[in-house]
C-alpha cells in the first residue's frame, strides 16, 4: 500500500468532541470556531480520528478497520487513505515524522 508508512496527527488548532457516537470537529480561526466549517464523521471516522496521534502509521490505522469492521485489508487501506486524504485537504490533520 503507497503511504502505508505515514503518519498523521490532528492539528491544534480545532476542538473535537464526541457526541452519540459522532465525532463533531470544530476549526479554530483567529481564536474563535469556525462554525461555518463544522465536521461531523460517523461512527468508523470517529474510531480514524482517535488513532491519530502521530504514532500509528496508516497501515496500522487500516489494519485496525479490517478487523474491527469485518472489510478486506485492501479495501480498508484504500478506504484509509482516502479519508486521510480528506482530512488533510480541509486542514484537520497534517503529516507527521515518520516513526
Amino acid at each position: 500500500m503507497d503511504g502505508a508508512d505515514k503518519h498523521y496527527s490532528r492539528k491544534t488548532d480545532c476542538v473535537s468532541r464526541e457526541i452519540a457516537g459522532e465525532m463533531i470537529i470544530v476549526p479554530i480561526r483567529g481564536h474563535v470556531g469556525d462554525l461555518d466549517s463544522v465536521y461531523t464523521l460517523n461512527e468508523l471516522g470517529t474510531r480514524v480520528w482517535q488513532m491519530l496521534d502521530s504514532q500509528t502509521s496508516v497501515a496500522r490505522i487500516a489494519e485496525a478497520i479490517a478487523a474491527e469492521y469485518e472489510v478486506t485489508a485492501d479495501a480498508a487501506a484504500k478506504d484509509a487513505l482516502e479519508f486521510l486524504g480528506t482530512l488533510e485537504t480541509a486542514g484537520l490533520i497534517g503529516a507527521a515524522a515518520n516513526k
